[in-house]
Parts: structure tokens; C-alpha cells; sequence
């Protein structure tokens, strides 16, 4: 990093971190370390409203968190990178350390 500013090497773990801002993303995220799923196993694991599930689902797709593939008629969702699950495993587990 011999930039102007020192930091512009960081704006895809910047843009990473935004996509898993939310606590519902989180979750989502913690389901899919297990394998994938669907939209509905997600909205029942997690007791949300499928809109919002899917909302949140479109999110991580676009940072490239997650991605789709067809299965019959639902599309089933899983990890593109399963760095990410312990990036958020860690980070619930550093949060509890807290409390």
C-alpha cells in the first residue's frame, strides 16, 4: 500500500462488510454454513417474512456473498465462499465475548 491515501486496498473487504451490516444477513449467512437452502427453509429457520428474506437474500448476491441455482421450481442459496461463514462466526463468537 504505497497510495495517496493508504487505504484503497480495502474496499472489497469494505463492501463485504456493508453486505453483512444487517443481523438478518448474519443469520442468513450462519444457515447457509450448514448447506444450502431455500427461500422458505430460510423464512421458517429464521421466522422473517419471505419479502424480506428475499431482499436480503438479493443483497448478498449482489456483493457476491451468495449465489442461486435452480432446483425445481425454488432456487436453493449457498455460500460462494465459505470464508465468509467464519468471518461471521467469528465476529457473533467476538460479540458474545462481551456480554
Amino acid at each position: 500500500m504505497t497510495s495517496a491515501t493508504g487505504y484503497e486496498g480495502f474496499d472489497g473487504a469494505s463492501e463485504l462488510l456493508r453486505a453483512l451490516s444487517a443481523p438478518i444477513r448474519l443469520a442468513i449467512v450462519s444457515e447457509l454454513a450448514d448447506g444450502e437452502r431455500c427461500v422458505h427453509e430460510l423464512v421458517e429457520k429464521l421466522g422473517a417474512a419471505q419479502p424480506l428474506v428475499s431482499q436480503h437474500l438479493r443483497v448478498l448476491r449482489g456483493a457476491g456473498v451468495v449465489r442461486g441455482s435452480r432446483r425445481g421450481r425454488e432456487i436453493a442459496y449457498c455460500l460462494v465462499d465459505e470464508h465468509v461463514a467464519h468471518i461471521v462466526a467469528d465476529a457473533v463468537s467476538h460479540a458474545g465475548e462481551g456480554s
